[in-house]
């Protein structure tokens, strides 16, 4: 036998198989981008809308895709040395944010179609960005190493900026997405930053790699290694919108379209909190009295501020509907981050709560923004005040708002939302942060007034100068999403079982 047989005997095949199926819903997604953008150059202008047509369809297909898909326990990408180390897991933690980021995906591309119409709006250019970023979105919670993780971050987030920017001539769509862009560029050569330091601690960017030789670092690594677990969690405290990450939030969702405001609140957020949740559980768990007491500090900070600005909202201001959603969302991003930061005072389990709870949201939130997308057509200022006698016009857009609301509020009839709140809650008495479950009881009260507030508006008599505008057809796609969003929340309230499970599951392999 030749020295060169002897070696190629001892050295492991580099060569791999790829689960086709188990990438199927980032493929697709990615591929229709990629077509839509293709297609374009062809389309006549008349037939333009049918980009849209094919981007719902492509990610309905995706969504699809996650039937195959639910036993939970296919990897892919893996080290040839190491089995277990992967770079593409899907598994139930993975299935479950994939359903939410293409679903909500899904919906905002329902509520897009009437908007690049009327708006003249690049059809091609959209459609490819907002695909691009679902596909982004979608592979993160599959991401299990730093460098696909970083990558994916920036595949969701860069096609966002420009999408902020879509309104041409338009100075604060402008400005909204040069504030993002800058801030989110920072916040992730910080992480880049953090993940090279975590690198040069370990020796590795495999999350599981990371987490056993975080176990054991040398003395004189030890601080090299918590400033990288530190500065790692920056650029997804930003995605979060987490304070002090979440100045950008309120002027960008008033300078984004509506269905991309939307998006992000929800999709947005979701990239964020995968992060957070797969570096910190997965990656960093030696370090939990790190991250732990910061992201319990991070979550008071964030729904209280969160809350204080959203009731400070005029409801004569222009765009103060918009921005009432806004500061909402960052008071809703703070009760996301209590059961993480309890992960690291009991167990990684916690973090179903909040899976379970950004399922809700995404639905209700959603739901927010397609109706106020419905009444943007008509008042464009995005004033609160505009909705007031909402009900004497649009009933069902008005009752689905009232129940949107609701559920955000945590009150009956919204079930899921309290129940929700409730799983949240637990996490944080379960994990002995009493201090923390006090602090969001009193964010829950606070929100309550912002909340009911709205939702008395929708149901008072027109002013006397206005009475009751004339009825106008709502696009049917717009209708669509809201009776999408409506009907999961319902079904949720119905059987909240459906997504509480989550919260007393574990989501990954033991």
């Amino acid at each position: 036998m030749t020295a060169t047989t002897v070696l190629a005997a001892d050295t492991p095949s580099l060569v791999q198989s790829v689960d086709w199926l188990a990438i199927a819903p980032v493929i697709i997604t990615a591929a229709v981008a990629l077509a839509v953008l293709v297609a374009d150059l062809f389309v006549p202008e008349g037939r333009k809308p049918l980009l849209g047509w094919i981007s719902v369809a492509g990610l309905a297909a995706a969504t699809a895709t996650l039937l195959p898909l639910r036993g939970g326990d296919r990897t892919t990408f893996c080290l040839t040395t190491d089995p277990a180390a992967c770079s593409y897991t899907a598994d139930r933690f993975t299935l479950v944010v994939q359903f939410l980021v293409l679903a909500g995906a899904l919906v905002t591309a329902l509520m897009s179609v009437t908007v690049v119409r009327e708006a003249r709006t690049p059809a091609g250019e959209y459609w490819f960005l907002l695909l691009s970023s679902a596909a982004g979105a979608a592979l993160l919670p599959a991401s299990r190493d730093l460098a696909t993780l970083i990558v994916a971050l920036e595949v969701a987030s860069l096609p966002a900026f420009a999408l902020v920017g879509m309104r041409r001539g338009d100075r604060l769509s402008s400005e909204a997405a040069l504030k993002f862009f800058l801030s989110s560029v920072t916040a992730t050569a910080v992480s880049l930053m953090g993940v090279s330091l975590v690198y040069a601690a370990t020796g590795s960017l495999h999350l599981t790699q990371v987490a056993g030789r975080l176990e054991d670092v040398p003395g004189q690594l030890d601080t090299l290694a918590m400033a990288g677990v530190a500065l790692t969690l920056v650029g997804f405290a930003f995605k979060t919108a987490a304070v002090p990450f979440h100045f950008w939030v309120p002027d960008t969702y008033v300078g984004a379209p509506l269905p991309v405001a939307g998006y992000l609140s929800v999709i947005g957020k979701a990239v964020g909190f995968t992060g957070l949740v797969l570096v910190t559980v997965i990656a960093f768990p030696a370090y939990s009295d790190i991250w732990g007491p910061a992201l319990a500090v991070l979550a008071a900070l964030t729904m209280t501020l969160g809350n204080a600005a959203a009731l400070r909202q005029s409801a004569d201001r222009s765009h103060s509907a918009v921005r009432l959603l806004a500061w909402s969302s960052v008071g809703q991003a703070g009760y996301l981050l209590v059961p993480i930061a309890a992960a690291a005072y009991s167990d990684r389990h916690q973090i179903g709560s909040t899976v379970a709870y950004a399922l809700m949201y995404a639905a209700v939130n959603l739901g927010a923004f397609a109706v106020a997308a419905l009444v943007a057509r008509t008042k464009p200022l995005h004033r609160i005040s505009d909705y007031r006698g909402l009900y004497a016009q649009r009933p069902a857009a008005a009752l689905s708002m009232a129940f949107f609301l609701l559920c955000l509020a945590g009150l009956p009839p919204g079930i899921i939302g309290l129940f929700a709140k409730v799983a949240v809650f637990r996490s944080a008495v379960d994990a002995g942060l009493g201090w923390l479950a006090v602090v969001m009881a009193v964010n829950v009260v606070i929100a309550l007034y912002y909340y009911l507030r709205w939702t008395a508006l929708l149901f008072r008599t027109p002013e006397a100068a206005e009475g009751v505008p004339a009825r106008t057809k709502a696009p049917w796609p717009v209708a669509a999403a809201i009776a999408l969003t409506a009907i999961t929340a319902l079904v949720l309230s119905g059987a909240p079982q459906l997504v509480l499970r989550f919260a007393s599951g574990s989501l990954f392999p033991l």
